[in-house]
């Protein structure tokens, strides 16, 4: 399955614009990653591809990778080190479980967005915008195979 085509482009600009949406109000960073397959644990693929995706570079290290790997059934969401010193386990635990839960309902997109919309607010909390903030990275859904 080519996961580039999982998600109609209606539901890819929803994610996009969520977002955006989720950007507006901190200086944090927010991507999405999606694949067809985690033959491992995706906590640790979310790791690795978190570096290959250069969010470990954010100047205030306040990013946060959606990781989805589609065939497998698996999930991690995970924040950089400035973010996760702030927000608790028990949120990216949550925010994880809730998107298990919808996704067994085949809800993909809205789990994503709930999630993605959630996180800015938590963002927020903790790393509001300022004048000076630019996107430090691109906010397009990066796939895997």
């Amino acid at each position: 399955m080519d996961v580039s085509h999982f998600f109609s482009k209606d539901q890819q600009d929803a994610i996009l614009n969520a977002i955006v949406e989720a950007e507006l109000n901190t200086s944090g960073e927010i991507r999405v990653h999606i694949e067809s397959y985690c033959n491992g644990d995706p906590l640790k693929r979310a790791v690795s591809l978190f570096h290959s995706l250069g969010m470990h570079k954010t100047k205030l290290h306040n990013g946060v990778l959606f990781y989805i790997a589609l065939k497998s059934h698996k999930l991690a969401i995970i924040g950089d080190t400035a973010i996760h010193h702030h927000v608790s386990q028990s949120f990216w635990d949550e925010q994880s479980a809730n998107m298990m839960k919808l996704f067994a309902e085949n809800h993909y997109t809205e789990a994503l967005i709930a999630s993605i919309l959630a996180t800015g607010e938590k963002l927020k909390e903790h790393f509001p915008h300022q004048e000076s903030d630019v996107n430090e990275l691109p906010d397009e859904i990066s796939f895997g195979s």
